[in-house]
């Protein structure tokens, strides 16, 4: 079950942490707008299925495998969001991937950047461990990095093997929709969101199909098709961050089959 109970200290907390972003948005002028770059062939995002989310935790911990994270972070939460009509309701959260991310805009020396392909990325051998990027997400999406990690990963091997390197000590880590089996699945020439050696692990491992990726330049994909067909929210909209993460609330009229 998810490990993670959202109360209301935790709303406090988050809201608070939503009034610094909010001051973060207000950075967004054309001219940091024109940093975000030409975007390019693809722009990946995710939907969760909120009515398929059973709170597993799956999807945690093949991310903690396969980014070899300390077991004391997380990138990605499930959060207990309690009772609707009867049914447990349940909030995945990974970092947001936002068109205008309140993170990058606030890095004073560029470690937060975008890619054009629309993941926000993280320049761990630039940051300098300031995390005015945590302060100004309004989704406390990053977690600090505050001891090395040298230890086993206890993840490893049952929900997959690493992937990438782990992080120094000092730095705010955060996902990166698995940015690295993208990569590598687009230059075998498979397709993200369809093949899973090119998809995020957590929508990999998610036994019930609760996560779904693509590529919304794509009028076919999968989540372009589901973004048509069904009614969906993002977090926090009025920020104006315009997150690529969309969510299909829970409803028994919109759930996807599959």
């Amino acid at each position: 079950m998810a490990q993670n109970k959202f109360n209301r200290r935790d709303f406090i907390k988050l809201s608070a942490v939503g009034i610094a972003a909010a001051a973060g948005t207000r950075l967004l002028t054309e001219e940091a707008k024109a940093s975000e770059g030409v975007k390019g062939e693809h722009q990946w995002v995710m939907v969760i299925d909120q009515s398929k989310c059973t709170g597993c935790n799956q999807c945690n911990m093949a991310c903690h495998a396969t980014n070899d994270i300390n077991p004391e972070m997380e990138w990605t939460k499930v959060l207990d969001m309690g009772e609707m009509n009867g049914k447990q309701v349940y909030l995945p959260r990974p970092c947001m991937q936002c068109e205008h991310a309140p993170c990058v805009e606030v890095c004073p020396v560029g470690a937060s950047y975008y890619r054009d392909d629309g993941i926000v990325m993280m320049d761990y051998d630039k940051c300098i461990g300031c995390r005015y990027c945590m302060v100004a997400c309004p989704y406390d999406a990053r977690s600090f990095n505050w001891e090395k990690f040298d230890g086993e990963n206890p993840y490893v091997p049952q929900y997959g093997e690493p992937e990438v390197e782990r992080r120094p000590r000092g730095v705010p880590e955060k996902c990166a929709f698995c940015y690295q089996r993208i990569d590598r699945g687009l230059s075998l020439g498979l397709k993200p969101g369809e093949d899973p050696a090119a998809t995020p692990a957590c929508v990999v491992a998610c036994p019930t199909g609760a996560r779904i990726f693509g590529d919304l330049n794509d009028p076919n994909s999968n989540v372009s098709q589901l973004l048509k067909d069904h009614p969906s929210y993002r977090l926090r909209e009025n920020l104006g961050t315009k997150p690529r993460v969309y969510y299909l609330p829970v409803n028994d009229d919109t759930t996807v089959e599959g």
